[in-house]
């Protein structure tokens, strides 16, 4: 998509975690990363929406991390030391999974530099188990490893559709639920963030949030999605916040032969690397 491998001058920083050892349902997210860039070279640099081009924004691009699709716990350590090191450049970190997993080691690096970062999660489920299958570092339980580091417990999780019934209750109890209907405004996102004016602002995005019908390429596909119009009423609200890290999710390019699931992952990367910069 045009990035620099040299980072100077950049407020960018991508990288790829191709990894998915917890996945429980159907494999493939370790293919994501590769897939995003294979395609990205398909998209327009231009966005009428955020009136931004990317041959105008100066971004870097680091690879992706050499790991091994075994355990998740080294994954996610190298993941923390990745995005310290990329924020220590200066520059905003930018995650393409694999699994959602990684996203835990993320928020350890973000939290230990921002102390009042809030977490936005765009997802289909609601990712609160303790453990899953044994395993407490399950991409079924990225979401309460993350509440255990955020120091503010600010996490908004935004028209989540599936999980236990332990898991609603609780997001119902807490308030961390955001009601949002496809085809309609992002009302009550924009009420729920309006208070935190000038936070820093980590989001999550789990591309199984989208309608299997336009995103067919993930491992944990949920009926009841949402389209890009609704996505593109999310970025209206993030684009007057102050976002400072992210991370793409879940593409698990094999389950689309169209290749449509890749495309609409590497537009959605588009849209992070403008907020970002």
């Amino acid at each position: 998509m045009g990035a620099q491998r040299n980072h100077q001058n950049c407020a960018v920083g991508l990288y790829g975690v191709p990894y998915d050892g917890t996945t429980s349902f159907r494999p493939g997210t370790r293919f994501g990363p590769s897939a995003i860039r294979e395609v990205s070279n398909g998209l327009e640099t231009y966005c009428p929406q955020l009136e931004l081009d990317l041959e105008e924004i100066q971004y870097a691009d680091f690879g992706s991390l050499q790991i091994s699709n075994g355990a998740p716990e080294p994954v996610i350590n190298v993941v923390k030391e990745a995005t310290t090191q990329i924020v220590n450049l200066g520059l905003k970190p930018l995650l393409l999974g694999g699994e959602h997993s990684i996203t835990s080691g993320a928020i350890v690096a973000m939290t230990e530099i921002y102390s009042d970062l809030i977490l936005i999660q765009l997802d289909a489920h609601a990712d609160l188990r303790d453990s899953w299958l044994g395993n407490k570092h399950s991409h079924a339980c990225t979401m309460r490893r993350c509440l255990e580091v955020l120091p503010s417990n600010k996490l908004f999780q935004l028209a989540i559709r599936s999980g236990t019934r332990q898991e609603f209750e609780e997001l119902n109890t807490t308030k961390r639920l955001i009601s949002f209907k496809s085809g309609h405004e992002a009302t009550s996102f924009e009420q729920a963030l309006a208070p935190h004016l000038g936070q820093p602002i980590y989001i999550t995005i789990d591309l199984d949030w989208f309608d299997p019908s336009i995103l067919p390429g993930t491992g944990t596909p949920e009926p009841g999605g949402f389209l890009w119009n609704d996505f593109a009423a999310i970025v209206d609200v993030i684009k007057k916040h102050n976002l400072v890290g992210g991370d793409i999710v879940e593409l698990s390019p094999h389950w689309d032969s169209t290749g449509n699931s890749s495309l609409l992952a590497a537009k959605v990367t588009r849209s992070l690397i403008m907020l970002l910069s």
